[in-house]
Parts: structure tokens; C-alpha cells; sequence
């Protein structure tokens, strides 16, 4: 979430445009951050930019490092091993660590509450607004559990993650999916 002052005009900008002319009205969630749901949001980023089958040939690669010589030599070598499981645990770990590292950058700002409208989402907190319009998006993928954005740079650097428990109800999750079916693409 970008920083900034707080001002009753940048609020209004999404929120005037509540209905339009086919009576879709504008989204509101309400919700306090969690590692989970940027770990979701990693995830899904990871699928569309298939970061998995790189971290599949990584690990296949550590693991024959690790079981040839141990085949060949008829034991396993200690510092193959550790080097090894220290390997492992950062293909696990890093996401995790990231989404901890996003917790900690957006946690102390409080509740979040994000509109979706016709004119874009806005998201504010205690400290600061931010307003994005359509165009940033490429598109959004859905989750049991979240709504994640992903922009159009061709690197996927900023997501906006929805979690559905900010929704009052099913009716409120149906009506985000379609605005967002309206104005972004499924990916």
C-alpha cells in the first residue's frame, strides 16, 4: 500500500460513482491484513508467472546433487546434506518470509477499507489512501478464499489481495465478481 496524507477529495473520487446507469453499485470490504493473505497473492503470482516449474528444476537439481554421490559412494555426505536440507527450507521458507515481511510493512496501519466501484478500487487505512483506476490491472484470479489483482507490468510487482472474509455475505462476494468480471479479465 503506497503512503500519504489523507484527503476528503481523493475518497470521494470513487465513491461518487456508486451507481451507474445498469445499477451496479460499488463494493466495500473491510478487513485487517494477515501473512496469509499475501502468501495467497504470492502464490497465485507464482502460477501466472510459473515461477513454480523454475523452483521445481532448482530442487531437482539439489536433489541429484545430493543422491549421486551418495549412490555412488554408497553413504550420504554430511555437508551434501546440510547443504541440502538448507536448501529446502529456503525454497520453502522464502514466500513465507516475504509475506511476513509485507505483514510487517502493512500491519501496523489497522483496518483496511476498500471500495470497489465502476471507476476502480479504492483502499484507505489509518495512515494513508490509495486509489487505482482499472488501467493498472491485467487482471485478477479467484481463490477459495481471496480476490488477487495482479497489474500489468510485465513482472506482476504489485497485487491487491481482496480476502473474502471483508465481504458482509455470498450475495457481496457475488456482487465483487461482477465487477470485477466487468471490468478485468480472469487470468
Amino acid at each position: 500500500m503506497a503512503e500519504g496524507q489523507r484527503t476528503g477529495s481523493t475518497d470521494e473520487g470513487l465513491e461518487a460513482v456508486d451507481d451507474t446507469e445498469d445499477g451496479s453499485t460499488a463494493v466495500h470490504l473491510v478487513y485487517l491484513p494477515q501473512p496469509a493473505d499475501t502468501l495467497v497473492g504470492l502464490r497465485v503470482r507464482g502460477r501466472i508467472k510459473r515461477t513454480g516449474l523454475l523452483r521445481g528444476v532448482f530442487l531437482t537439481l539439489w536433489t541429484a546433487q545430493w543422491l549421486l554421490p551418495a549412490v555412488g559412494r554408497g553413504r550420504v555426505d554430511g555437508v551434501s546434506t546440510v547443504l541440502f536440507l538448507g536448501v529446502l527450507a529456503l525454497v520453502w521458507g522464502y514466500p513465507r518470509l516475504q509475506a511476513a515481511q509485507v505483514q510487517r510493512t502493512v500491519g501496523w496501519q489497522g483496518e483496511y477499507r476498500a471500495t470497489v466501484s465502476p471507476a476502480g478500487i479504492s483502499c484507505r487505512n489509518d495512515h494513508s489512501t490509495l486509489i487505482q483506476s482499472w488501467s493498472v490491472f491485467r487482471g485478477y484470479r479467484e481463490t477459495a478464499g481471496h480476490f488477487v489483482l495482479m497489474s500489468r507490468d510485465p513482472h506482476v510487482m504489485c497485487l491487491d489481495v481482496l480476502p473474502k472474509r471483508g465481504l458482509r455475505g455470498d450475495e457481496e462476494v457475488e456482487r465483487l465478481r461482477t465487477l470485477l468480471d466487468r471490468h478485468t479479465a480472469r487470468v
